[in-house]
């Protein structure tokens, strides 16, 4: 599946560098990732027993006129052939090939509280200079960590939140009392 998944995007991504159309592409990518994974539109899409007509009557209705021609073409082809299931892996691995070819990486923030926009700003460009490479934020929030925050990025974790230091000293704890 990946290897298809993989041509699909490699097409995508050619045909917009020729035209020098990354941006939008970026852009229109993201926001089909966000609607496959945030909405029901991609269980529709890949239902067994939803009707091609009712599949591309659907997309007509939710996408056409709202992204790129190409990508819309896409969509369409991928209901053509039946191959719906693959429309999520080809867009996710289309955004990891442009954001690539611009030397971007996405950190993964996972905070006690929500942030503000200064703060992630800060975090980005902290990230950008000591790894070399733009780095986008995407924040998640998740009140067990008490305060702090970790950072997933470029395959490195780091872990500041007050949760982990709990464990930490425990452990610690465990190990001097079993001593």
């Amino acid at each position: 599946m990946s290897n298809l998944s993989a041509r699909y995007a490699t097409a995508l991504f050619e045909l917009y560098r020729e035209n020098n159309n990354l941006d939008e592409l970026l852009t229109q990518t993201r926001f089909l990732c966000d609607t496959f994974q945030n909405t029901d539109a991609l269980q529709v899409l890949t239902h067994p027993l939803i009707s091609t007509a009712d599949k591309n009557s659907f997309a007509d209705k939710i996408f056409g006129g709202n992204i790129h021609s190409d990508l819309f073409h896409f969509i369409k082809l991928t209901i053509a052939k039946n191959r719906e299931s693959f429309l999520l892996p080809a867009l996710t691995r289309l955004v990891e090939m442009i954001k690539l070819h611009r030397n971007q990486i996405t950190a993964k923030i996972t905070s006690a509280v929500p942030l503000g926009d200064e703060q992630k700003l800060r975090l980005s460009q902290t990230l950008s200079a000591r790894l070399g490479k733009e780095v986008d934020v995407y924040v998640v929030v998740d009140p067990s960590l008490i305060a702090g925050i970790s950072i997933h990025v470029d395959g490195y974790f780091l872990d500041h939140s007050v949760k982990t230091m709990l464990k930490n000293m425990n452990d610690d704890l465990k190990k001097q009392h079993s001593n």
